[in-house]
């Protein structure tokens, strides 16, 4: 594997891969392979006998983004959730979870509806207030569960003090790094147990894949994780790896562009007569802006949410008028997608919860792509007509 000292480009380009030591090309192929020969009953080829447990091209892609991360151990998954679920499956009956308030509406939906019916209960919190933090803690606490920026409403949590506070209790601190990226904020170096990434967004990078992936540094919860990912099996395909791994090599470029597209939009948008207020962490009016100069290196990604004036129907009309932004769910791909939360990605969250911490009809959420700008901004222009 390529030394890890490497800056971070050279990092997406190389870590975890090798050019192919049988033919020397240079790109890692697809083991598109159920098993593998063993030489003498259990005798196997480093850790292949099953690909299931283990596959050269998604060990490649594990590698990639553990290096990525600062971590030592990669573990990836069909998709964000199949991440999530084996990360919660490091608790048991009993067992409480400290959640961020504002979280992608999926997390919610698997900690309320699924989870919750085995026992594993949970507590929202905003965890941009460490009262309100530190408070939600009880004597059965063995999670924190978080995003930065958080999925739709952008707070950034500071990530170094809930760890703090998560370490003096015991306690596992999980970090969903999707928005932020590992180039622009490592969770595991700030004091995070376990990062989380649905791949399907940034890392993916093209809308054409869906993926998810856990990273962490102590050996001890890794082969926790690893034994589940093999006996729950929601692995990550051959093919999906090797989409992932082609993703990555560009992945510090994309996020760039995604971040200097996404600061202009902010500003234009928050000109903008029919717009009541943006969020964006790298405006200083962000309530948590000096967090997120402080956490995030290089730029504040490729997220804007923007609250319109008048509630739900200007917001559909706007969602209607756009041309270049599609108006479709998720988000991180190099093209622009706009979205409503509060029908689209956030419907699993109950009404009053998302009206509770500010997720209301006329919100909506830019996912910016790495088009010229000036072509960004022209359609937002044409659209609020």
């Amino acid at each position: 594997m390529h030394d890890d000292n490497k800056r971070f480009g050279t990092r997406c380009i190389h870590a975890g891969q090798e050019p192919d030591p049988s033919t020397g090309a240079i790109m890692t192929p697809v083991y598109q392979t159920s098993t593998f020969v063993q030489q003498s009953p259990g005798v196997i080829i480093e850790d292949y006998d099953y690909a299931r447990s283990a596959n050269p091209t998604r060990k490649a892609l594990e590698r990639n983004l553990a290096s990525l991360e600062g971590g030592r151990h990669g573990f990836n998954f069909a998709s964000g959730l199949a991440a999530q679920a084996a990360c919660i499956h490091l608790l048991a009956s009993g067992d409480h979870v400290v959640l961020s308030d504002d979280v992608y509406g999926g997390t919610y939906r698997q900690f309320d509806k699924v989870f919750k019916q085995f026992g594993i209960t949970y507590t929202r919190a905003d965890l941009t207030d460490l009262n309100a933090a530190e408070a939600a803690f009880k004597s059965n606490t063995k999670m924190v569960w978080l995003e930065t920026p958080t999925n739709p409403l952008l707070k950034v949590i500071d990530i170094a003090a809930i760890a703090r506070l998560a370490k003096s209790k015991g306690v596992v601190t999980v970090v969903d790094n999707t928005f932020a990226t590992p180039v622009l904020t490592n969770p595991l170096a700030l004091g995070a147990d376990i990062v989380s990434h649905s791949c399907t967004k940034y890392i993916g990078g093209h809308s054409d894949v869906i993926g998810g992936a856990l990273i962490c540094t102590d050996d001890a919860l890794a082969d926790r994780l690893r034994f589940t990912q093999n006996a729950v099996g929601g692995i990550a395909a051959p093919w999906d790896s090797f989409l992932l791994l082609r993703s990555t090599k560009t992945l510090h470029v994309r996020v760039q562009r995604h971040c200097e597209n996404a600061a202009k939009i902010a500003d234009f948008l928050a000109d903008q007569k029919q717009i009541e207020r943006v969020v964006y962490p790298g405006r200083t009016d962000h309530p948590q802006h000096e967090i997120a100069k402080r956490q995030m290196t290089g730029g504040f990604g490729g997220m804007i949410t923007a609250y319109f004036k008048g509630g739900l129907e200007p917001a559909r009309t706007f969602l209607e008028r756009v041309k270049l932004f599609s108006l479709a769910e998720s988000l991180g791909g190099v093209e622009s997608l706009i979205e409503h939360p509060a029908i689209m990605t956030h419907a699993s969250v109950d009404k009053h919860l998302r009206e509770q911490i500010g997720l209301t009809d006329g919100l909506v959420r830019f996912s910016v792509g790495i088009e010229d700008v000036e072509d960004l901004i022209a359609d937002i222009q044409e659209a609020l007509g």
